[in-house]
């Protein structure tokens, strides 16, 4: 891939570039209620030097193409801490160019340099272009039921 490639910590210099892929995101996983506001008000809470997690984003030629977030949480079947990448999103004209695994390996990266003992995530069971990624990578995968209480 031809041009200058950069992944950045998401913060509030450069926050407003990513919301408009987080609505893509939210948007490709037809979400019915997108507030700009509040997104921005959630994803400010998220940096370098957040407790609760990190945002990324990638940079190709100055553009904003990608984006992830990483945040912490605790599992009790192995009584560790863990990273969750719990968002990765490519726009569409780039996937395929190893954009998502860059940013994958940097939030592995991130979240063991944190203390996490893994980075795991979830995705839908009909995006196959994710989970072709995800495949192509050394990953465990089961499956899982995920459950929500309130929508």
């Amino acid at each position: 891939m031809a041009g200058r490639l950069l992944i950045e910590f998401v913060n509030e210099g450069n926050l407003n570039e990513v919301l408009p892929l987080i609505r893509a995101y939210q948007e490709f996983y037809e979400v019915s209620d997108i507030d700009d506001g509040r997104n921005e008000s959630f994803f400010s809470q998220f940096g370098e030097k957040s407790p609760f997690g990190c945002q990324f984003l990638y940079r190709i030629d100055g553009r904003v193409v990608a984006f992830a977030t990483v945040y912490f949480t605790f599992t009790s079947t192995i009584a560790q801490k863990v990273g969750v990448m719990n968002d990765l999103y490519v726009v569409p004209e780039v996937r395929g160019k190893g954009v998502g695994k860059a940013l994958i390996n940097y939030c592995l990266d991130y979240a063991l340099s944190k203390g996490a003992f893994r980075l795991q995530w979830v995705t839908a069971m009909d995006n196959h272009v994710a989970q072709k990624l995800y495949d192509s990578l050394k990953t465990n995968k089961k499956p899982w039921l995920f459950y929500s209480y309130k929508n």
